[in-house]
């Protein structure tokens, strides 16, 4: 991977993040920079768990945004018992 494609997956991370947060109801506790920290580690991951069915690019970007959805819901909770 070089370093465009690392960037482009920062930003598809930040964009990602957003959507993820979005998707999770209610209203969450968390900062928008761990947002952007989620958002970042689920488009890797996302990237991952969909390489391992196909490369269609819709369904990659969905898998994100679910990924990103429940690492917001997951974080958010224990970020709010604190």
């Amino acid at each position: 991977m070089d370093i465009t494609g690392i960037i482009s997956a920062l930003v598809v991370g930040l964009i990602i993040g957003a959507l993820g947060r979005l998707a999770v109801p209610g209203k969450q506790h968390l900062p928008i920079w761990l947002t952007i920290v989620i958002g970042i580690v689920a488009a890797f991951v996302g990237s991952a768990i969909a390489a391992l069915f196909t490369s269609m690019w819709i369904f990659v970007f969905a898998v994100q945004i679910l990924v990103a959805a429940g690492g917001v819901l997951l974080i958010d909770g224990a970020y709010s018992r604190r």
